[in-house]
């Protein structure tokens, strides 16, 4: 082992094989195998902060790259406790779009874009293809085809997540096509309106001097792959949740990691790979030690969220059924605890109604020790959710749904973000055709389509044709517009005066709720103004934050662009400031939380529910990937920290229709039994019982005790437990 230095102490908390990777030589590729629970984060952190410690790595050398600034933010807050706020600041820490963001800010000319690119959300986007899609709607209905323009984006996405062209895209197409038999097949017709619509799509989002979220990561590819300069700094690359990265991610791995000769540490778990949906290639982790030579791998295999039954549960077949996956164990450092239960209910309502009021009967027989915030109810998908809401409500249970819309999503923050981002890129469509009519100044979509038309011959923006009317120096169109856009000129002008002279975020939405007066078009539009008023508000929080903020939209200003204005720098945080994050703004510590396994990744509570465990749920009747279905499943289960439940049903109502339901063909193999055997299996001398258990737990002394132990808490006593549970009897 190497010799510690008195700022190396925090070595002595890490465990054997924590150890070896924080010390292993970082001039080898190395990949970190870490199972759910595992201290990935900590290895993570102790490693960055031993390659400045022990090393001697500039910290702005140090290119570590996460998934969600969730994620960014818990690193940094361990790291500056290691090293240091001064030095953590400098480490270039964030997610891959944002890492691309900031260089594309730097070197835009190089790939062929302006620096003053907006960033198009996925909302904005819709509404690009909206249009071009209504260019198809004949040929469509045509063929009895529906398609939306979610879905036409969704296959852009995952075209460019493998990084195919538009003109790629429909090479591709062809050649699959003329590889196939004559047979009609929808999926062509299908092909050839998307191919038409991302050509379009790219074109559109050229000229408005923009970027999707797509977009970064490839133009990002091109810029450090033909660019040296934009990775001469970087020594070592760090990236966390490895397994979900897609093909283009991969290609931004090795680009930026060609520098350091292989001074790459990567830690994933291809057990938690659930993102194929959203273009994941679980096979990186191969690709990469076939292109780093030498790649070591090292795993951690101590747990320490989760009892050893809930462990058990997850190291039965549960996952070892896939063939394909690496080999490896869990070892937790807690007691075993209670066993985890499975029970089979008749119908979704019996369900629904047993769940809601075991959770009542935990928090009684627990003394108080849970609180209806430790509660997570893990759906599939988000539609089996009504059942169990109803009956949370009847038992009076408060609830939460993570996944409604995030902060930026929301109304009143577009309409204040569209006129900031028109300051910005004057060439934004989407921003100038929400922000015109806020408040409304009756210019319909016929006249903007006219004044876009105008603009576009004669080569413009649409703002500027705007400007240009309003001061008579072009002909006003028809219907007129000039009197409409009086206010909406002068406002833009009096922003962009104030942003040409330097003035902070915060003061210019200051003076555009002036401007515009915002909080009272609330009122007049609003029935909920003053909860959108205080979003406003936390808007305005946001932006003096970002001031201040040390990630990674600005690590070295020394030798930052001068195009970096605080404006755009602002504009760019706020579009991805809750990038790949699952929760919601509203807060739900005193709330049961209900949302999807596939939202819960990255997050723990000390009782997981889990129900609808059944054929065609799990795994998704509609699922190309059996594996990644019995991954997700295994996911949601170690989200888990002390007590975990299963539940399925012999009926389900699917479509207004009632259909019998088996038990989960990944249960049934984790048993070695089919329901009606594994339950018979439960009730005997068979080892399947300390697996899963139909039995609830009546919470004896010791068994309590083992709960708040794992959970950190002071046990309650007998007396307050008995309180509750009469309580919970009279009530």
């Amino acid at each position: 082992m190497a010799p510690q230095t008195p700022g190396e102490t925090f070595l002595r908390s890490l465990n054997a094989a924590q150890l070896q990777a924080v010390l292993h030589d970082p001039a080898s590729p190395l990949q970190i195998l870490a199972g759910p629970g595992s201290g990935k984060t900590k290895v993570l952190t102790s490693r960055v902060a031993y390659l400045i410690l022990h090393h001697l790595l500039p910290p702005s050398s140090i290119c570590a790259v996460t998934f969600t600034n969730k994620a960014a933010t818990e690193m940094r807050e361990r790291l500056s406790k290691l090293i240091g706020k001064q030095r953590m600041a400098e480490v270039r820490m964030g997610t891959f779009h944002a890492l691309c963001a900031l260089y594309l800010r730097k070197f835009s000319r190089v790939v062929g874009i302006e620096p003053n690119f907006t960033v198009c959300d996925a909302e904005e986007s819709k509404k690009i293809i909206s249009g071009f899609l209504k260019h198809h709607k004949d040929f469509l209905s045509s063929k009895d085809i529906n398609l939306k323009d979610g879905a036409v984006l969704s296959y852009i996405s995952r075209a460019k997540a493998k990084g195919l062209s538009a003109k790629d895209f429909i090479a591709e197409h062809k050649a699959t096509k003329d590889h196939r038999s004559s047979d009609f097949d929808p999926q062509d017709d299908i092909q050839h309106v998307v191919g038409n619509v991302y050509q379009q799509y790219e074109k559109a989002l050229r000229q408005s001097s923009s970027l999707d979220f797509d977009d970064l990561l490839l133009f990002g590819v091109k810029l450090f792959t033909e660019h040296p300069p934009a990775t001469s700094w970087c020594r070592h690359v760090l990236v966390d949740e490895f397994q979900d990265t897609n093909v283009t991610q991969y290609e931004l791995l090795r680009a930026i990691a060609a520098p350091t000769k292989g001074c790459v540490t990567i830690v994933g778990d291809p057990d938690q790979s659930i993102y194929g949906w959203r273009s994941a290639e679980v096979g990186n982790l191969a690709k990469m030690r076939k292109d780093f030579v030498g790649t070591t791998q090292i795993f951690l295999e101590e747990n320490y969220r989760s009892t050893g039954s809930i462990l058990k549960a997850r190291d039965s077949d549960l996952v070892s059924e896939d063939k394909s996956r690496i080999p490896k164990t869990l070892l937790t450092s807690h007691p075993s605890g209670t066993t985890p239960v499975l029970r089979s209910f008749s119908s979704e309502q019996a369900e629904a109604n047993f769940i809601a009021v075991e959770i009542k009967r935990l928090v009684a027989f627990m003394g108080g020790v849970l609180r209806w915030g430790d509660f997570a109810i893990l759906l599939r998908f988000s539609a089996l959710s009504r059942a169990i809401e109803s009956a949370l409500q009847k038992e009076a249970i408060p609830s939460a749904v993570l996944g409604g819309h995030k902060f930026f999503e929301r109304q009143e923050i577009k309409d204040i973000l569209a006129y900031l981002q028109l300051i910005d890129n004057p060439s934004f469509m989407p921003a100038l055709t929400r922000a015109i009519n806020v408040p409304s100044r009756g210019i319909g979509e016929k006249s903007l389509e006219a004044l876009i038309s105008r603009a576009a011959k004669t080569k413009i923006s649409p703002l500027e044709a705007i400007e240009r009317i309003h001061d008579a120096v072009q002909p006003d169109i028809k219907p007129a517009v000039k009197h409409k856009v009086g206010s909406f000129v002068r406002t833009v002008r009096a922003l962009r005066t104030l942003a040409t002279e330097g003035a902070s975020p915060p003061d210019l939405i200051q003076r555009l709720l002036q401007l515009i007066e915002y909080e009272n078009h609330l009122k007049r539009t609003q029935p909920e103004w003053e909860s959108r008023w205080e979003n406003v508000q936390e808007l305005i929080t946001f932006a003096s934050d970002v001031e201040h903020d040390v990630n990674l939209s600005n690590p070295d200003a020394a030798d930052a662009s001068s195009s970096d204005t605080p404006l755009r720098l602002f504009l760019q945080a706020s579009m991805l400031s809750s990038e790949g994050d699952n929760q919601s703004e509203e807060d739900s510590k005193e709330k049961v939380t209900i949302t999807t396994c596939h939202a819960a990744k990255g997050l723990e509570w000390p009782v997981v529910i889990i129900p609808a465990v059944e054929q065609g749920t799990f795994p998704f009747y509609r699922t190309d990937d059996v594996q990644e279905e019995r991954r997700l499943l295994y996911v949601a289960c170690t989200r888990a920290q002390s007590l975990l439940y299963l539940s399925h049903v012999s009926k389900r109502q699917v479509g207004g229709e009632t259909k019998p339901k088996d038990i989960s063909e990944f249960i049934s193999a984790a048993t070695k039994e089919h329901s009606v055997g594994f339950f018979r299996a439960l009730h005997s001398s068979s080892s399947l019982i300390n697996i899963f258990t139909a039995r609830t737990s009546q919470f004896s002394t010791p068994e309590r005790a083992v709960i708040s132990r794992v959970l950190g808490r002071v046990d309650a006593s007998e007396v307050e437990v008995a309180r509750r549970v009469a309580e919970l009897y009279v009530a």
